[in-house]
């Protein structure tokens, strides 16, 4: 392994919990993947972690085979937060230019976004990022780089972030209770964007939609801004088991019914029987399977439409929709997703990985690994981060519940 510097991406799912370990090499643009791991989950339910011991011992098994692997001790990680715990809210905070010659400072800038994140929630709620959308100086908008620029009123709109606080402090404690370090926590369809998503699809208007086994996320960019951010706690578990109560099979047979025979659109003989097993076979008929599939992904697709609503982007969003998450490999998934969201749809796969590059249920991690490399290269750059781009990156603001 060439000398470098190693980032790593955990990924803590209702399905299973992923860790991808990558070399990025000194002073070069290259990154190589050293390992990459997935065990079976236990203890989150629909994106939350709700028993941290379960948790914690999945991610210490995971840490000693990568540890094996790469002969190296991995101490910090990126990682997702997910869950339908998770909102987003639009925001503006408003200053005066402190500085006499009026021109604005980097000091203006943080103000500015402190104060548009500075706002009454209940007391369980959390908020742990913003995205700045524009700047507003002296009622001029539409500003995405104010430094350096010169006003008397200074003005952010951002989209804020947030989560349940307890939900929140059980990932970190599952996470710490590893003896590993937070680097960074993104919320899962921003970090599977990072991964899928092109810059020229974020300017034009576009939505990744991640189906994960317990949810499905929705993040909207726009500008090359995020827009919009929702998660459902609908996904692929939810497919498994509706055939099982349908077919009256117990769900790992159903998984892999679903996983074999499962179609979102019904194609071919109307009478076509499938039959598997060898004693007591089961026998059903193909298109009860896939009616069965499609009323609980037209579903998702429902739910989706209405998030596009509340944001007036319903059938308006030029990129269209990319799919992604381990729910998206159903067959006929992008079909039923252009008859219901009336979009261009299309699977997403992450990029600049050239193992994992047809597997869009590593998206999320992927895209964690790629924004941790982001700011590595942009340390020390005051207010800019990864996952986005200019003003369209994040702010993190420091958890409370990180402090003892």
């Amino acid at each position: 392994m060439a000398k470098g510097h190693i980032i790593t991406g955990l990924d803590i799912g209702t399905g299973s919990i992923k860790v991808l370990v990558v070399n990025k090499e000194l002073g070069g643009e290259k990154f190589e993947v050293v390992s990459q791991i997935k065990e079976s989950s236990s203890g989150v339910r629909r994106g939350v972690v709700v028993n941290v011991e379960e948790v914690s011992n999945i991610l210490q098994r995971s840490l000693f085979q990568t540890k094996e692997e790469t002969g190296q001790k991995i101490n910090s990680v990126y990682v997702n937060v997910d869950g339908s715990h998770l909102f987003s809210l639009p925001s503006r905070g408003t200053i005066a230019v402190s500085r006499a010659d009026q021109k604005i400072s980097e000091e203006d800038i943080q103000r500015v976004l402190q104060a548009a994140q500075t706002f009454s929630l209940p007391s369980n709620k959390e908020i742990f990022d913003a995205f700045p959308r524009e700047f507003i100086i002296d009622g001029e908008r539409g500003i995405k780089e104010a430094l350096g620029l010169q006003g008397v009123r200074l003005e952010a709109e951002v989209l804020v972030l947030g989560g349940f606080s307890p939900y929140l402090k059980n990932l970190t404690q599952a996470v710490l209770d590893s003896e590993l370090q937070v680097l960074d926590m993104v919320p899962s369809p921003i970090a599977a964007a990072r991964a899928v998503l092109s810059s020229s699809q974020k300017e034009l208007g576009v939505a990744v939609l991640d189906i994960g086994a317990g949810t499905s996320g929705l993040a909207v960019f726009e500008e090359g801004d995020l827009i919009h951010l929702a998660v459902l706690p609908i996904g692929s578990v939810n497919i498994t088991n509706d055939i099982a109560i349908g077919l009256k099979v117990d769900t790992e047979v159903a998984e892999r019914i679903k996983i074999e025979y499962g179609s979102c659109f019904f194609k071919g003989d109307k009478k076509e029987k499938i039959k598997i097993g060898a004693e007591e076979p089961l026998v059903f008929s193909r298109r009860a399977l896939t009616e069965i599939i499609e009323a609980r992904v037209s579903e998702i697709f429902g739910e989706i439409n209405k998030e596009l609503k509340k944001i007036s982007r319903e059938k308006l969003l030029p990129a269209g929709v990319v799919l992604t998450g381990g729910g998206a490999l159903l067959a006929q998934m992008v079909e039923l997703a252009k008859k219901e969201l009336k979009l261009p749809c299309k699977i997403g796969k992450p990029k600049g990985f050239l193992e994992l590059e047809e597997d869009p249920s590593f998206s999320t991690v992927c895209g964690l690994v790629l924004g941790g490399v982001d700011l590595e290269e942009k340390k020390g750059e005051p207010a800019f981060r990864a996952f986005g781009r200019g003003i369209g990156s994040k702010i993190k603001r420091i958890f409370k519940i990180f402090i003892p």
